[in-house]
């Protein structure tokens, strides 16, 4: 509520600032918060500040328990605060804007009455805001400022235009009354007279107040107002924190140094009068006057201390100075509020002499103060330069120097001859190192007050040439001064610490120019500060290190050694020379390394501080130096090498890089790794306290120092070791990942990587240290055998489980993190708030790549327990809930999901996807890889569609559109394959409802009622309902969704244009650059630009030579365009791939909703809609002119599957009888549309070209699909020899398109005949298969043979009949025991096929003789290969075609008769359910196994012999029928009890068969006449007989009754075509079984009557020997003919003669007349009657 107010208050018109917002919201919050302060808005605020305080808070909710652990009670003190904060700054803001009415202002003076300091003597931030409320309400300075509403504003003050009010708040003012703070009324009294001062010069002045205003201006310095202002408003934190607090106080002191100058003045004098007063007490040793007052002394400190922190950048300082010379730099100029730059404001000027007076004769009191003020005063760029120009005037010129006058004490000249006067003097007392009195030097010559002096001068120059490169470099290289030179003298001097330490920080800044830190570092080591030689009779060490084991430990304080580590930091990163120190020692770094390692570094834990927060800050400043070496360390094979130097003529071996020191000790367990990690450990453990403690701030700084070395070791390790390996060197070294598991002494735990994590818990008030936690455990989440062991660790203890779940979480949940762009970074540094934002947006960004790479490894993992899954049990198991409920804790994918599901409610879709686009789309990879992998899909698709509703409402916002193409295209593919795997899944699963919604809105044309946004729909609905009223139905198709996801992805691709060189080689370039790619986490091959720019700049910098040095700038300007170049690539690159990723997830989706969902969701015409609509788009897209090639086969596959689909569809729909009666074509699809996608697919397989041959390959298999949609389903066989009419009917759908089809594939001429027939000639295998294929399909409808042509008379035909003799290479290594791919053997197959059919034509044939195809076929070896065979094989080969003979023939007694219905019977028993369409499928199938098995007879007969009398008999010579008993033998003939036959079936079975035959061929025949028919009278027929004829299409009970008339004659028919159909080949397979059947009969009638000689019966019958002859003609056929007798033959002819009688013989005519006429084919039945009747009528010869 608090802040809400606050907002509201901000956003009011007035004089101070404006937000961004539009007129009439200002005037509405203006109206609506006057209102509120009509009500009395002031006092209850005042009255609520009072009254909230944490403490009573706190015990009202510790009695109802409501506090939880030290996090919870920090967060509600810190809410507290908020809104005690809140409220005070409400009234600030209302009183910047505009003056509070006379009561509330007098309310507010009343209540600062009352208010008391904190500890410190500062004020706390509440009541700061209510201070500068009402200095704000008395400010008038606005109307100095010549603004244009200046007019407005000041009719609306109350200070001129009500006399009450001003009365009022005068007598209040200077009512004697003291305040419990005397300094903050005298403040008030101040401003009041300030405003008075301001007023006095306007015409309506209110004279009797105005004059008091000098009385209310001493009352207030006598309130020592000044002191109050730095110790009770600077004081307190908050206030540099608020830029108009800042700008108030500031223009609080200028209005006074401007206004009131006579005031100025007589500080000045008192304080003259006072430096006399104390001089003479100090010469007369006499005490110091009582009545001093150091009012003077105050403001310059004051002005010092509040100009010397700018922490907005406004550097208000700047007004102090007075440009005197015409400045040059633009940077420097400006116009001072639209004022021309010649004259400066009155103000400025004023101030600026002030400056310089105040420093004219300056007495020595005031020395100090004087100098803090112009350090204040210099703080920032413009500012630095200007004090660094008057400390230069100030100085004696030349001529004075002649004339013996001295300059100003406050000038260059005075401070840098006092130091070098100094150093002359102390360096003559520099006592020997040896001496035993180094102990205690003698201190004389510096006394307490000239050093305060000298630091406050050192800390002026210091920031001087901080802020002022110029002054630097005129500094140092003045040839007098030697600033330099003389700071090292004196820091070998025995000066006390402090100094020292003032010392070394100036020295730091000199060191910020990298020219001026290359020599200070020789000098630094010439001046051993630090002792890096050791004389050779020397007992101890000096310098500094002797000043920190013995004077700073002593005196436990330590700023000398914090000086030199901060001066250290500073030379590092502006260079690190390598020859330091060469000549003398063993050059390098490494003994500054191991000073700071082992003197500083590791014993700070245990040293005793004074200051308790000095230990942290000694830690900080140590750790931030390593962190710079490791940062600039690149590991290189060198290092690894021992390289020996000569040093005093011997050889000695030489330092490795500081660097490659540090990744040493941290790769093993060395006390540095432990004391970094012993520091975590602390830092977690104090910040887990939630109490302030000294020192905190700069030990989260050593924390980060120490994660982010721990970072670099991990970024680093990998090349080390490789490089170490490699190397052969005798280091030892671990991976860091490894010690990170080791136990720590402290807890006696593993718990290194826990306490790392634990930083998380603490990102929201250390964004940096969370962050650089995520990415340290990002990188030990590469290792898989780390992860299991993590899981443990984490949930061994479950609070701080609980914890490291909520720290995560909280990083996630973060409101405040914030994409950067990537652009403008570099430009300026980023301000603190963005700059956090952007660390926690990082943050986001590691733990989302954290979970992703753990998903992707084996249970239990990271990432499970992180998203809330069972790690403890199987993950499956685990029931996802909403947290909270059933005690389940927020987890990660509760707050991805609230990440995801921000702003899905609105229209503009999730406000993620366009705020964070790369945090989005590694959310939805989260989400998509959850859904994809096995065992947690269930439980989480469970989860998004019943709580959630995730993937609708995600669904409904595509296609993302964003500036950055790259991630909207990557999040939208992680979505759509998400989308894909639910829509399979609850197809799978029957959750039709889930299905069809999402079908829907991915599929419909129909603009949705789209759900009502936040009340928008309301107007939509009424509009809508009137345009209903007036045109009656035309609401506009909308785009499908899925084709707007089609248009989101741009086919073209901009391509990066060739690089332009002058001076590089462009092949060494591309060289170059392809050794620094590398694939990134997204699996995109990208160049790694900084080590090019690494490599680039080395080369640079190798050329030797003066050309190469004046053409250094040229280089590096290509270096840059080289550069950039390789920038725009990695772009390209990334932006094809993501393209590349997004289209195949549209195609699986595609390919999932037509394969995967029920196929009655989306209607047969809709469906074939869809599809086109889908084909031409994709089409369309592919074929524009900048297609990237690319994205080619993605759409290849998806036409391939599109086209499948839609030929599937189309002839589904004639299935069923729909649209051939239609107008339009014949399906719900136009012809025309069929015909543009046809071209289309055409255009494509063109614009492939040459390449790209696989590609072709799925276009081939689309071709196919697409014609044979023109093939003609099968019509009614009438059995009628309607040849004329055939010829002469209309032209039917399938003809019509055929011919079309035809003349469009023509049209496209020799282009595309010349692409089919290359690729069936040549190439990969499937595409050579797919184009014989079309060429096969082509042929097969081209009647004008144009095709045919081309490929005889273009040589292609004549390829590929030479090809067959490679073919038979290939098909002969088919032939071995384990043959290779039968890939050959499909190729030789397809090829002969498309041979067959250009042999089917006259021409064809003709072309093939011509070509030789014969000739080629007989020279093909593979035809000649049979297997080897020895006799002992062969028998058992002729064993096994023999059994295969018996049991060929024994099965036709089964499809015979009874035998076969009973089949039929039992078939029907076993599946009741089946239509009566698969009974005729069964029967048809017998009928043709009957014929199949009847030919076999008749093939066996034939081969054996032409003449009956050498003929071999398959059946035995009994004429009998068999007995149809159910389950008997049905072969065996029951009037021959004997043996002999048991194995071999009678002749009597195939009179049976032929006698089945006959009657069957007539009952098919009258059911095939019926049912013609029904059909041709069937809009005749009576209702029960359509509904029994739709009963064999439609299964189930209630079926029939659901479908429309219409829909019902249509099946009708469908089942009468098929009725016919059916009984034609039944009746084909009838004829041809009674013809075979009576060849049969009559051979073996031939044989028994005529040729065969009885057997005597008394011969045994050798029960065992084989029956009745093989294939073997001659010699084997004895053994059958022995055992047949005469009155066997007798027998036979008696049955044969009555079985065959006339009824039968006129039956077999009847059908010959019936059937084979009609076919104008002649059968031999009547040939065959003739001659059995014959046989059967004469005796044997």
């Amino acid at each position: 509520m608090a802040s809400s107010l606050r907002s509201l208050i901000q956003s009011r018109q007035g004089k101070t600032f404006t937000l961004d917002l539009s007129a009439e919201l200002v005037a509405l919050t203006t109206r609506f918060t006057d209102e509120l302060m009509n009500q009395g808005l002031t006092k209850r605020i005042l009255t609520l500040v009072s009254e909230i305080s944490v403490t009573r808070e706190f015990e009202r909710l510790q009695k109802e328990r409501g506090l939880g652990n030290e996090k919870h009670r920090k967060e509600v003190s810190d809410l507290i605060k908020e809104c005690r904060q809140a409220l005070a700054d409400s009234l600030f803001s209302w009183t910047c804007q505009s003056p509070l009415s006379k009561d509330d202002t007098l309310a507010l003076i009343g209540h600062l009455e009352t208010v008391t300091a904190q500890a410190d003597g500062s004020l706390d931030s509440v009541n700061l805001a209510l201070v500068m409320s009402l200095l704000y309400c008395l400010d008038v300075s606005f109307i100095e400022q010549g603004t244009e509403d200046r007019e407005d504003l000041l009719q609306a003050l109350p200070l001129l235009t009500e006399r009450q009010y001003v009365s009022a708040i005068h007598s209040r003012l200077m009512d004697g009354q003291p305040w419990k703070l005397p300094g903050l009324q005298a403040v008030c009294r101040l401003a009041w007279a300030l405003s008075l001062r301001v007023l006095s010069q306007l015409p309506q002045a209110l004279v009797e107040f105005t004059e008091a205003d000098e009385s209310l201006a001493d009352q207030a310095l006598l309130g020592d107002v000044f002191l109050f202002m730095k110790e009770g408003i600077l004081g307190c934190e908050s206030f540099s924190q608020e830029e108009f607090y800042i700008r108030r106080l500031h223009s609080l002191i200028t209005d006074f140094l401007a206004l009131m100058p006579m005031k100025v003045k007589q500080l000045r004098n008192r304080a003259d009068e006072d430096a006399r007063l104390v001089h003479m007490s100090l010469q007369m040793g006499s005490e110091l006057p009582s009545s001093l007052r150091k009012d003077l002394d105050h403001l310059m400190i004051l002005i010092g201390e509040f100009y010397s922190k700018d922490p907005f950048g406004l550097e208000l300082g700047v007004e102090f100075w007075c440009p005197t010379e015409s400045l040059q730099h633009t940077s420097l100029q400006g116009s001072y509020l639209g004022m021309a730059l010649q004259r400066p404001p009155h103000k400025q000027v004023v101030l600026s002499k002030f400056v310089r007076q105040m420093g004219d004769l300056l007495p020595s009191t005031l020395y100090i103060s004087y100098l803090r003020m112009l350090k204040g005063l210099a703080n920032g760029p413009q500012c630095a330069h200007y004090c660094f120009s008057l400390l230069k005037t100030n100085g004696a010129t030349h001529s004075d120097n002649i004339q013996g006058v001295s300059g100003s004490p406050v000038s260059w000249e005075h401070f840098f001859q006092s130091l070098m006067l100094y150093h002359e003097n102390l360096r003559r007392d520099f006592p020997n190192p040896d001496a035993a009195q180094y102990r205690h030097p003698p201190l004389r010559g510096i006394t307490q007050r000239e050093l305060e002096g000298l630091t406050s001068f050192l800390e002026l120059l210091t920031v001087i040439i901080t802020w002022s490169e110029n002054a630097r470099l005129a500094l140092c290289e003045h040839p007098q001064w030697a600033p330099v030179v003389v700071m090292l003298g004196l820091l070998q001097c025995s000066v006390p610490p402090i100094l020292k330490a003032e010392l070394l920080l100036c020295l730091a800044a000199f060191g910020k120019s990298p020219e001026i830190a290359a020599s200070l570092w020789q000098s630094l080591e010439y001046t051993q500060i630090l002792q890096t030689v050791r004389a050779s009779g020397q007992r101890q060490a000096a310098g500094i290190e002797v000043e920190l084991n013995e004077i700073e430990s002593s005196c436990e304080e330590y700023p000398l050694t914090r000086g030199f580590c901060h001066l250290i930091s500073t030379l590092v990163e502006s260079s690190l020379p390598v020859n330091l120190g060469a000549g003398l020692r063993v050059p390098g770094f490494q003994p500054y390394l191991n000073f700071l390692r082992d003197s500083v570094f590791l014993p700070f834990p245990t040293r005793a501080y004074r200051r308790p927060a000095e230990k942290w800050e000694v830690a900080d400043s140590v750790l931030e130096v390593f962190h710079k070496l490791l940062r600039d360390y690149e590991p290189q094979p060198s290092d690894f090498i021992q390289e020996m130097v000569e040093l005093q003529g011997e050889q000695v071996p030489a330092h490795k890089p500081p660097g490659h020191s540090i990744m040493f000790h941290l790769l093993n367990d060395s006390p540095m790794l432990a004391l970094c990690l012993s520091l975590l450990e602390e830092g977690v453990r104090q910040l887990d306290t939630y109490a302030p403690f000294p020192g905190k701030k700069h030990l989260e700084s050593a924390v980060l120092h120490c994660l982010c070395l721990l970072d670099l070791a991990l970024q680093k390790e990998v090349m080390f070791m490789d490089l170490l390996r490699e190397s052969q060197s005798s280091l030892l070294v671990s991976p860091l990942e490894q010690l990170l598991q080791g136990v720590s002494p402290q807890t006696r735990r593993a718990d290194h990587i826990v306490n790392i994590a634990r930083y998380l818990y603490h990102s929201s008030s250390n964004p940096e240290a969370g962050f650089q936690s995520a990415k340290i455990l990002r990188r030990i989440a590469n290792y898989p055998n780390i992860q299991t062991r993590l899981v443990g660790d984490f949930t061994h203890d479950q609070t701080v489980s609980d914890k490291l779940m909520a720290g995560f979480v909280e990083c996630l949940d973060n409101e405040e993190a914030e994409e950067g762009t990537e652009k403008g970074d570099g430009e300026k540094k980023l301000e603190q708030p963005k700059k956090v934002a952007r660390i926690r947006h990082e943050t986001q960004i590691h733990i989302l790549n954290l979970l992703i790479t753990s998903l992707e490894l084996k249970a239990p993992n990271l990432a499970l327990y992180l998203l809330g899954y069972e790690v403890k049990k199987s993950v499956s198991s685990t029931n996802l809930q909403d947290p909270g409920v059933l005690g389940c804790p927020r987890s990660c994918l509760h707050a991805i999901l609230s990440l995801l599901q921000r702003g899905t409610e609105k229209r503009s879709g999730p406000a993620l996807t366009q705020k964070a686009p790369h945090l989005a789309e590694l959310c939805y990879q989260v989400i998509y890889q959850l859904c994809a992998c096995p065992d947690t899909s269930g439980p989480t698709m469970r989860y998004l569609r019943t709580s959630q509703d995730f993937l609708f409402s995600h669904l409904q916002h595509l296609p993302f559109l964003l500036s950055n193409q790259i991630a909207a295209l990557s999040q939208m593919s992680w979505l759509m394959k998400t989308a894909a795997i639910e829509l399979r899944v609850t197809s799978l699963n029957r959750q039709r409802s889930h299905t069809q919604r999402l079908v829907s809105l991915l599929l419909d044309d129909q603009p949705h009622a789209q759900h009502a946004v936040d009340g928008e729909s309301g107007i939509e609905e009424e509009t809508r309902s009137v345009s209903g009223f007036l045109h009656f139905d035309t609401v506009s198709k909308v785009r499908r969704k899925l084709l707007s996801v089609l248009d989101a992805i741009d086919f073209s691709q901009d391509m990066p244009e060739l690089l332009q060189l002058d001076f590089f080689e462009r092949t060494q370039i591309e060289q170059v650059i392809s050794n620094c790619e590398h694939v990134n986490e997204q699996g995109h091959t990208v160049c790694n630009v900084k080590l090019l720019h690494r490599v680039l700049v080395a080369e640079v910098n190798a050329l030797q030579g003066m050309a190469a040095i004046g053409q250094r700038p040229l280089l590096m300007e290509e270096v840059n365009s080289i550069l950039q170049q390789v920038v725009e690539r990695n772009h390209v690159r990334r932006s094809l791939s993501a393209k590349r990723q997004a289209l195949q997830s549209w195609r699986s989706l595609v390919e999932t909703l037509l394969t995967a969902c029920p196929a009655d969701l989306i209607p047969a015409d809709d469906r074939q809609l869809i599809i086109r609509d889908l084909l031409l788009d994709l089409h369309d897209k592919v074929l524009s002119e900048d297609a990237a090639g690319e994205l080619m086969p993605i759409v290849a596959g998806a036409v391939f599957t599109l086209t499948a689909h839609l030929s599937q569809s189309v002839l589904s729909e004639q299935q069923q009888g729909e649209g051939l009666e239609a107008s339009s074509g014949f399906a719900s699809i136009a012809n025309s549309a069929l015909h543009l996608i046809l071209r289309k697919l055409l255009d494509f397989i063109l614009c492939t070209g040459g390449g790209y041959q696989r590609l072709r390959a799925h276009l081939y298999g689309s071709l196919l699909y697409y014609l044979q949609i023109a093939q003609k389903p099968e019509e009614p066989d009438t059995l009628q020899t309607a040849m004329w009419e055939r010829l002469t009917a209309p032209e039917d759908g399938f003809s019509k398109l055929q011919r079309e089809n035809l003349a469009i594939i023509e049209s496209y001429g020799k282009a595309l005949m010349e692409v089919v027939c290359r690729d069936a000639c040549d190439g990969h295998e499937i595409s050579r298969m797919l184009a014989l294929a079309v060429l096969d399909r082509i042929l097969s409808i081209d009647r004008q043979n144009q095709w045919l042509l081309y490929v005889c008379n273009s040589g292609y035909l004549r390829s590929l009949v030479e090809s067959l003799r490679q073919d038979d290479a290939a098909l002969q290594t088919m032939l071995t025991p384990q043959p290779p791919l039968l890939k050959p053997l499909y190729i030789y197959e397809s090829k002969m096929a498309l041979l067959t059919r250009v042999a089917k034509t006259g021409e064809g044939a003709v072309e093939l003789l011509r070509c030789g195809l014969v000739a080629q076929l007989m020279e093909c070896q593979v035809f000649d290969m049979v297997p080897d065979m020895n006799s002992a094989a062969l028998m058992e080969f002729q064993g096994h075609i023999n059994r295969f003979q018996r049991l060929c023939l024994s099965l036709l007694g089964r499809l015979a008769g009874s035998e076969r219905e009973r089949l039929l019977k039992q078939a029907e028993i076993s599946a009741p359910g089946e239509s009566a369409e698969r009974r005729e499928e069964m029967e048809v199938a017998m009928q043709q196994v009957c014929a199949n098995i009847m030919e076999y007879c008749q093939t066996l007969l034939l081969q054996s012999s032409t003449q009956a009398q050498f003929s071999i008999c398959l059946f035995s010579p009994s004429g009998s029928e068999p007995a149809s008993r159910d389950g008997g033998r049905t072969d065996l003939p029951s009037a021959l009890p004997s043996m002999a036959y048991s194995r071999v079936p009678s002749l009597g079975l195939i009179l049976y068969l032929l006698k089945n035959s006959a009657a069957d061929f007539f009952r098919f025949h009258q059911s095939h006449r019926q049912s013609l028919g029904k059909l041709q009278s069937l809009d005749q027929l009576p209702p029960e007989e359509l509904k029994e004829l739709c009963q064999g299409l439609v299964s189930g009970p209630g079926g029939v009754e659901k479908i429309s008339s219409v829909q019902r004659s249509l099946l009708a028919k469908r089942r009468l075509v098929q009725l016919i159909n059916n009984r034609a080949k039944l009746l084909a397979l009838c004829s041809y079984v009674i013809e075979t059947c009576l060849f049969v009969l009559w051979r073996h009638l031939e044989y028994y009557l005529l040729h065969c000689t009885p057997s005597d019966p008394k011969d045994s019958l050798l029960p065992g020997a084989n029956a009745f002859g093989g294939l073997q003609a001659s010699g084997s056929r004895g053994l059958g003919l022995s055992r047949v007798s005469q009155q066997d033959l007798d027998v036979l002819k008696s049955d044969m003669a009555a079985g065959f009688g006339e009824a039968l013989q006129r039956k077999l005519l009847e059908v010959e007349g019936l059937y084979s006429q009609v076919r104008s084919r002649y059968t031999f039945i009547q040939a065959l009657v003739r001659r059995i009747r014959g046989l059967l009528r004469q005796s044997k010869g």
